[in-house]
């Protein structure tokens, strides 16, 4: 009998995977398909403080082994989130949820946060300083470990909450900034987010996106992935969540293995609605194949 159980910031996951934010809603649209009670959990829909159409269409390109997205965190705002999507998810998911958040300043941030920091099915924060796909915010905060660690400082301010920190890959040395992260008073960080790609329609010579660039997901970035996590477990104290192509139950391992502790499961719920159920499913045989009694034992194993 194996155990897939782990440990995030202090709370039990009965197995380490998360549908990843952007990729699965608020969980109620997935609840229709199959019992989402057999995840860990899931990070919900990136939040704003104020509601967000996103980017122009088209937002959505394909690509060999990927895909690009410029949706540009499209979601209610923060007070329709509370009033009308958390009580829609607690009728379905009964453990605690990933709130994930974004802004386009420390104060926004902060102030989402602080909003959100009050409903009890909330188990942790995992904080957007990552999406390349906004103007003015996002991935700005990620690529400066001052800027990193500012917008955790303010956040760690507001909550008591476990705090998990998203990372951009599209940095030069993302140890600097989990680092900052970490002496911010960060709990966790999470990496990594997409990478900054771009398509052109041969046809009209024009970018496919209207936003021209997106964040390219999917299998082809695992290896950045795996290699990223890799460097920051070596660097920083608090755990990972580990993200980037995550499609079958051994990359769950093999993340694991370069140092995540709970992983992320993204564009692939995009492909499969069932991805991650089947994940889950598949981990038990994967972890008796690689004679893995206990995943927790595993955390950093490659090292």
């Amino acid at each position: 009998m194996v155990n897939t159980k782990v440990n995030l910031c202090g709370i039990t996951l009965d197995n380490p995977v998360i549908p990843a934010s952007g990729t699965f809603g608020f969980g109620y649209e997935f609840a229709e398909l199959y019992d989402i009670n057999i995840l860990g959990t899931f990070s919900f829909k990136g939040t704003t403080l104020e509601g967000r159409f996103g980017n122009p269409t088209p937002r959505i390109a394909e690509c060999a082994s990927g895909m690009l997205n410029a949706v540009g965190l499209q979601n209610p705002g923060v007070e329709a989130v509370i009033k009308n999507e958390l009580p829609k998810l607690r009728r379905v998911f009964h453990k605690p949820v990933m709130a994930n958040v974004s802004g386009f300043s420390v104060e926004e941030y902060t102030e989402t946060v602080r909003r959100l920091d009050g409903e009890e099915d909330i188990g942790w924060f995992e904080v957007n300083i990552s999406c390349p796909n906004v103007h003015g915010g996002g991935m700005s905060f990620g690529t400066s470990p001052e800027a990193a660690e500012l917008v955790t400082r303010s956040v760690r301010a507001v909550t008591k909450k476990p705090l998990i920190i998203k990372l951009s890959p599209n940095v030069t040395d993302i140890v600097s900034i989990a680092k900052a992260c970490e002496a911010g008073g960060a709990d966790g960080v999470s990496l990594i987010n997409t990478l900054l790609g771009m398509r052109i329609d041969l046809k009209k010579r024009r970018p496919l996106l209207a936003n021209r660039t997106g964040g390219f997901s999917g299998p082809a970035i695992k290896p950045v992935a795996v290699r990223m996590i890799y460097q920051v477990f070596d660097a920083v104290k608090i755990p990972i969540v580990g993200m980037g192509g995550v499609a079958t139950a051994e990359d769950v391992i093999e993340l694991m293995l370069a140092g995540a502790t709970a992983v992320e499961v993204g564009a692939e719920n995009l492909v499969n609605p069932y991805a991650s159920r089947d994940i889950i499913n598949a981990l038990p045989e994967a972890m008796e194949k690689y004679g893995i009694k206990n995943l927790e034992e595993i955390i950093g194993g490659a090292h």
